[in-house]
């Protein structure tokens, strides 16, 4: 079993195509000798935003801090401190920070 603080591991900027201003800190994946999943922390500032993409596995997004909007293959949907969201396979989605302070999200994805 390993312990850790979330703050004590490094964040890296997003570099994808359409990130802007997000950091993610791979808190759990490979190097921890995590077979199956990863559980990674996004920090969105205010007015940044994650890629917009799709792909095709699923994942599971629980925020944290802040607030803001999942753009959804629905429409945009607002989400907030304490919001779960499931994406399925092939959903196309994006995550906007649309508040004063920076929105941090917990992502847990599959090793693929």
């Amino acid at each position: 079993m390993k312990i850790r603080k979330a703050d004590d591991v490094p964040a890296e900027p997003v570099r994808a195509e359409g990130a802007k201003d997000v950091e993610i800190r791979l808190l759990i994946h490979e190097a921890e000798g995590a077979p199956n999943f990863y559980m990674r922390q996004f920090t969105v500032a205010p007015g940044g935003q994650t890629p917009e993409h799709t792909h095709a596995w699923e994942h599971e997004v629980y925020v944290l801090a802040g607030e803001g909007t999942a753009v959804t293959p629905d429409g945009e949907r607002p989400v907030a401190v304490g919001d779960c969201v499931y994406v399925a396979p092939g959903d196309n989605h994006q995550f906007r920070n649309t508040g004063a302070a920076e929105m941090k999200f917990l992502c847990l994805v599959p090793k693929t």
